[in-house]
């Protein structure tokens, strides 16, 4: 009994980590793509229903999807309507993947296994060898499969583990549990699906307690990006709140039905495991089909269940504890959580100042003012913080730890002065003058934007973890945004060229814009240095060619 555990557990945290590891690569390689796709599909709901349904089987996670999502809702570039049928989409997509996933195909394995080692052992550019990366997380999907299709042979020979495991087909509202728990708990709807359909392929698992359990991982998944998204701004929460009702309700009440309603099954197809997984695809779609003309009033009604938090600067305490100067590494980390504080408020400046160039807001252009202001004197008192520690005795490590969070302090504070000062005065002057962008130009600006934001927030992941691939990726994409500003110049030279009224009058705003935002990105991408210097990723000149 003790091995068939741990094959079972061995196998199902191979399918875990396989999965994530597809995504990870897919999310590296692709997620400026990716995000851009999203966004743009938000022109009408069927169009934004098939772009969420694409990615969410390339990212091989309808959550992913949903915290993508929920960041444009978060800044605007996403109405809550249009959010909610990207996300309907992806939940569709999400099951089509695990249909995918379980053709048993034993000749992809190697075949997966040598092109994805050999790209991402050969690959010269940072997408090859991601592209390498989901090549074997696919063939681990597989093998983990294959793995469990061998575990739980032996449970047919064993009376006493059928009839534990028939309980379940007794008690579907139990399993329905166990299925939304285990979901939740992996954080991927897709590897609990592929695990449930497995077991009850083998004959472990009997079918109605199997269609309880992928049920359940239904109303488990919803719940990952309900928790991720708690401190979320209220657009991001209606969307999430919205998918969850629809999904975790939907799925409780087909329970309900295959509890107390005879229903012959055999049309979902001949096998157990067959009818099991096309519940689930049946399940999506029609869920799917039935809200998506309504995603208006259901973004509405959402509404209600979410309330605006009110924010509460008073409760604010500074983490520059003095009491901590006599311990350096505490002192240290004290400086660090207050920078994220700066980061965080500036990364709300930038999304708040975006705003400002379609609706200019007094209100909201005081808000940045008054962020930049914090800033500002938060970075006075890290400067003076780490000052007061400098005087006491500290090793060589210490000191070079204190150099570098006054230098990153600096570059957080310069960012957070150029969105104050040059990018509200450049949206002013729009308002003020009665311009607007030409389409093409306004266009570029907003994906511009959005390239830099997700920059910003990779920066303050990395903060956060400092995790060496995260900080390659953050300085890799400073040089990127370089080239992808000057690409944008040269188009908007082109416009002015053709005489375009509208380019003419907004020329200097939309330079001096793009030059704003390459700075905020310039200025975030610092973050990373520090790191790759110490894991000796860094070349005097430039970034390092290591492998990730």
């Amino acid at each position: 009994m003790l091995l068939f555990l741990i094959n079972i557990a061995g196998a199902a945290a191979l399918l875990i980590w396989a999965v994530r590891l597809v995504r990870t690569g897919m999310e590296r390689a692709f997620s400026v793509q990716l995000r851009l796709w999203l966004r743009r599909s938000s022109k009408n709901r069927g169009l934004a229903a098939g772009a969420g349904l694409v990615v969410s089987m390339l990212l091989q996670s309808s959550t992913a999807v949903a915290m993508l999502v929920s960041n444009f809702a978060a800044n605007g570039a996403v109405a809550v309507p249009v959010g909610l049928a990207i996300i309907l989409g992806a939940d569709v997509g999400s099951a089509l993947v695990a249909q995918v996933l379980l053709v048993r195909q034993t000749w992809l394995i190697p075949l997966l296994l040598v092109l994805g080692t050999a790209l991402f052992l050969r690959g010269q550019q940072r997408r090859v060898r991601q592209t390498g990366r989901i090549l074997i997380g696919l063939a681990l999907i597989f093998v983990s499969l294959d793995m469990l299709r061998a575990a739980t042979a032996p449970v047919m020979e064993s009376e006493a583990a059928l009839r534990m495991l028939s309980y379940l087909g007794a008690d579907l509202f139990a399993a329905f549990v166990i299925g939304a728990i285990f979901a939740w708990m992996v954080h991927s709807s897709v590897a609990a699906v592929l695990l449930f359909v497995t077991l009850v392929a083998q004959g472990a698992l009997p079918t109605e307690a199997a269609m309880a359990m992928v049920l359940g991982a239904n109303l488990g998944g919803a719940m990952i990006a309900y928790v991720l998204t708690l401190a979320a701004e209220p657009e991001a929460r209606r969307i999430v709140v919205a998918n969850l009702v629809l999904r975790g309700g939907g799925a409780a009440a087909v329970v309900l039905g295959l509890r107390f309603v005879e229903v012959d099954l055999t049309w979902l197809g001949e096998t157990a495991a067959t009818q099991t997984i096309n519940l689930h695809l049946v399940f999506n779609a029609v869920l799917c089909a039935l809200a998506l003309p309504f995603v208006e009033v259901i973004a509405r009604l959402a509404g209600r269940f979410v309330v605006t938090p009110v924010a509460d600067e008073t409760a604010v305490v500074s983490a520059l504890d003095p009491s901590a100067l006599d311990t350096p590494s505490r002192a240290l980390a004290n400086a660090s959580r207050e920078m994220m504080r700066m980061g965080e408020r500036v990364e709300t400046m930038l999304i708040a100042g975006q705003r400002l160039f379609d609706t200019w807001s007094d209100v909201s252009a005081e808000a940045i003012r008054t962020n930049d202001a914090a800033v500002r004197k938060t970075h006075q008192e890290i400067k003076l913080y780490l000052a007061e520690l400098n005087r006491h005795e500290l090793d060589e490590e210490t000191v070079t730890g204190a150099m570098e969070l006054s230098l990153l302090a600096a570059n957080l504070e310069a960012a957070s002065d150029v969105l104050a000062r040059n990018l509200v005065e450049l949206a002013r002057r729009m308002d003020l003058e009665g311009l607007n962008f030409s389409a093409e130009g306004r266009q570029e600006i907003c994906d511009f934007h959005d390239r830099v934001l997700a920059n910003v927030q990779l920066a303050l992941s990395v903060m956060m973890a400092g995790q060496p691939d995260d900080a390659r990726e953050l300085v890799a994409q400073k040089e990127k945004v370089r080239g992808v500003e000057q690409k944008l110049q040269r188009k908007h030279l082109r416009r002015l060229h053709e005489g375009l009224s509208e380019s003419i009058e907004t020329s200097n705003i939309h330079q001096e814009t793009l030059r704003v935002l390459k700075q905020v990105n310039t200025s975030f991408a610092m973050v990373g240095y520090p790191i790759l210097a110490e894991t000796g990723d860094l070349l005097s000149s430039r970034l390092s060619p290591a492998e990730n």
